[in-house]
């Protein structure tokens, strides 16, 4: 269809979802477009008749068209803006509706609502449809963290409450949370978290009412800061009493009675290889050659289930955290410091309980032969991720403090590459994402951000570790039992045609069928930018066009590693998944695969994957949230400073830039001085009206940092100009203050700088959780 038809046929629609209770007839809408003569009625027919048959707008008796009776009232998550308008996501295809914020309820950030669809959405113009909130079906929030503010004594009689908190969360910050007088009693500047016992309503539309729980500290202690996020997300720092005192009796060797039904293994030459920092190993591996020429290698889990057994107060708090929170300074566990780091850890020249995953691996990287089963092993030694990245660059002292090892290792490296191929010949998708390690100081001051750098050990445990998760879950799908599975699914098709429209006008091109998508076609884009200044930025964009991984009791395949079976067996120590799936594979060893073990399994299996799944979101965002707290008060002492940076995203209410050490800022339009920008959102990109200048993801740019809101979390900044720019900046400054003084006030109108959006500064989309999915 023509383009002008297309233009027609929304501008039609248009008129339509502004007056949807109004009939019009086809000369009406003529004259409402005002198109008139023969060739323009017929175009305008055509036009209804389009409309009529993708049912947008319906034909009643008396030949008059009006808008379609939209879907009568959809569920979905409201996502809330600080301007007091939000987004309700009611479906995976169909864009979010937008409720004006005389719509809204008064539902707060996060409620499950329904929604009456009042406009449906007008594909021909990428117009979302609008909506109006008819009921809050489930309160999202019902405890808050905020900075209090207490009331004189004359207040407190007055209102009966103590004083207020105010969140440091941008989306629920314009509310005053006011604090009764018969809770906890704080004092000014502490961080509280408070019970909500009222929500906004017609009469207090930016106000609700809570209970003061616990008094965490004062905003100023040393460390106050992250435990507030921490407690803000529904992460609980401390074990309670219960879980600590079975803990306590949990044995700090193995008895001889844990050996019984297990493979002794304490003889074979298996080491870990982790962090330098690191203090729970739940994983050791060992390798040798064949008598045929294939590769052993043999993978340890540290057999958690033994000592966790199910239904237990320990079991019971490792499922409702769901999984351990890594935080720049300190580790929330999932499971208390004396088992994750004491008889659950594989520590060197200790007896330790394991499941282990044997594989004989072929010189193509294929597992011919394999075996699952509960062993007893030992550590020989605790290797750090750098010393054996030097020693596989034969570093003369560190060769011979562990050389007998060193075989072993060279040998290691040969199999991952072998893996690393295999994998990269069948289309996973191969991330090399910058990581930021945050450095703080004994009162938790950042005072360095450094690039974390990947060497071979780091993809070499990666490869193993995939190995035995993919090894793990093939050998129970073929067993076709209920079982727990790593998926992650095919993207969604608008997202990864954006995604290759954005990589072709960064001049990559992309082969394949977009109908037909395969993680190769990702891989090849990604291959096609390795070293380029795009790297990062193309890399970005293409988590942001992918699913999220989860958990679920279904074999859906793992697009991004390309794996038909994937599982999480590899890190029971720190995630309740791989708890889970140890529990089953003794389970079904002990039990067999009767129809009454199945059907245990099958019963339980879909509640976890659900609700550990929600877990890992919610420890990824506390992680996140902490990260960007940092970084924003590692800035805060650079305001004034110019920095290079890239051009991360661009939006229609300004641009983010990333800089080399991964922080993240925002050029509000608003700041952009130098011209008058328009946001072009086919191609991604600011232009300048007058100078023609234009800016797109991936460009580098020089940037002044011009803010930096520990508080809010929120970073500015600003673009560095030419002192001819700068010239021209002045001159339009003059001219617009001049204008503005002859119009007695009115706004500057048409280039969008008031625009803004339901997103925060410094967005963190896209960042993931440590190297894709291995550990």
């Amino acid at each position: 269809m023509p383009d002008k038809d297309n233009k027609l046929i929304a501008d039609i629609l248009e008129v339509f979802r502004s007056n949807p209770e109004r009939r019009y007839k086809s000369e009406q809408i003529e004259d409402v477009l005002r198109m008139h003569g023969a060739s323009a009625f017929k175009r305008v027919v055509q036009a209804l008749a389009v409309l009529e048959g993708e049912s947008k707008i319906t034909l009643t008796n008396k030949d008059e068209f009006k808008m379609a009776s939209p879907e009568t009232v959809v569920e979905g998550i409201f996502k809330g803006n600080d301007k007091g308008f939000g987004f309700v996501r009611y479906d995976e295809v169909d864009p979010d509706a937008f409720i004006a914020r005389t719509n809204t309820l008064h539902a707060v950030n996060g409620d499950t609502v329904e929604v009456k669809i009042t406009k449906p959405s007008n594909p021909w113009i990428d117009k979302g449809p609008e909506g109006e909130i008819t009921n809050i079906v489930e309160r999202s929030l019902t405890k808050v963290v905020g900075e209090f503010h207490p009331y004189s004594d004359s207040q407190v009689e007055k209102t009966g409450n103590y004083g207020y908190i105010q969140s440091h969360e941008k989306k629920i910050a314009s509310y005053m949370i006011f604090i009764s007088n018969k809770g906890l009693h704080p004092q000014m500047g502490d961080m509280v978290q408070a019970s909500i016992d009222e929500y906004p309503d017609d009469k207090h539309p930016q106000s609700m009412s809570g209970t003061a729980l616990e008094v965490i500290g004062n905003k100023n202690d040393p460390g106050v800061d992250i435990m507030s996020i921490v407690v803000d997300n529904d992460i609980n720092p401390e074990f309670p009493s219960e879980v600590l005192k079975e803990a306590e009796k949990v044995p700090d060797h193995v008895l001889e009675s844990d050996r019984v039904g297990r493979k002794d293994l304490t003889d074979n030459m298996v080491i870990t290889i982790d962090g330098d920092d690191s203090k729970d190993f739940d994983d050791a591996v060992g390798l040798d050659m064949l008598p045929n020429g294939n590769y052993h290698l043999e993978v340890d889990i540290a057999d958690v289930t033994h000592y966790v057994r199910e239904g237990s107060p320990l079991d019971e708090e490792a499922f409702a955290r769901g999984t351990s929170t890594y935080l720049v300074d300190r580790v929330i566990p999932m499971l208390p410091f004396r088992l994750s780091n004491g008889i659950c850890s594989l520590n060197p020249g200790e007896d330790r309980l394991a499941l282990t995953c044997e594989m004989e691996i072929d010189h193509a990287g294929n597992v011919v032969n394999h075996e699952i089963y509960p062993s007893v092993i030992q550590s020989k030694y605790r290797m750090t991720y750098n010393n054996v990245n030097e020693i596989l660059k034969n570093d003369e002292e560190l060769t011979e403090e562990y050389a007998p090892v060193v075989p072993m290792l060279k040998e290691m490296a040969e199999l991952h590459e072998i893996l690393f191929n295999k994998r990269h010949e069948r289309g996973a998708i191969d991330f090399e994402e910058t990581e930021a390690q945050i450095i703080v100081d004994e009162n938790g001051k950042p005072i360095d951000i450094k690039l974390r750098e990947r060497g071979t050990s780091e993809k070499m445990i990666e490869s193993f570790m995939l190995a035995a998760n993919e090894t793990v879950a093939e050998h129970y799908n073929l067993k076709h039992v209920p079982f727990l599975y790593r998926v992650h699914e095919k993207p969604d098709e608008e997202k990864v045609k954006n995604f290759f429209e954005f990589a072709a006008a960064m001049g990559v091109q992309v082969k394949g069928n977009l109908k037909e998508i395969t993680p190769k076609m990702f891989q090849n884009v990604l291959q096609s930018v390795v070293g380029t200044p795009e790297e990062s930025v193309v890399t970005i964009m293409l988590l942001r066009s992918l699913q999220q991984a989860r958990y679920s009791d279904e074999a859906l395949g793992h697009f991004g590693l390309a794996a038909k079976y994937y599982t999480h067996f590899t890190s029971p120590i720190r995630r309740y998944p791989d708890l889970t799936v140890h529990r089953m594979i003794h389970s079904y060893a002990e039990n067999g695969f009767t129809d009454e073990e199945q059907t245990k399994w099958a019963n339980k299996s879909d509640d976890i994957a659900q609700h550990t799944s929600s877990r890992e979101r919610i420890s990824i965002n506390a992680e996140r949230a902490v990260d960007d707290l940092k970084k924003t008060e590692y800035m805060a002492d650079q305001v004034g400073n110019t920095f290079d940076a890239v051009v991360s995203s661009v939006t229609s209410f300004g641009m983010f830039i990333q800089l080399d050490n991964t922080v993240e800022g925002l050029i509000h339009i608003s700041n952009m001085k130098d011209d008058y920008y328009e946001y072009d959102e086919k191609s991604m990109s600011m232009h300048g009206r007058g100078t023609g200048k234009i800016f797109k993801v991936g460009q580098p740019i020089q940037v002044k940092l011009i803010r930096a809101d520990v508080e809010h979390r929120q970073i500015d900044f600003e673009r560095v100009l030419t002192p001819e720019e700068q010239e021209q900046a002045d001159k339009r400054e003059a001219e617009f203050k001049k204008k503005r003084s002859a119009q007695h006030g009115r706004g500057r109108g048409g280039h969008g700088r008031h625009n803004d959006n339901n997103k925060s500064h410094g967005s963190n989309d896209g960042k993931k959780r440590g190297k894709y999915e291995s550990r």
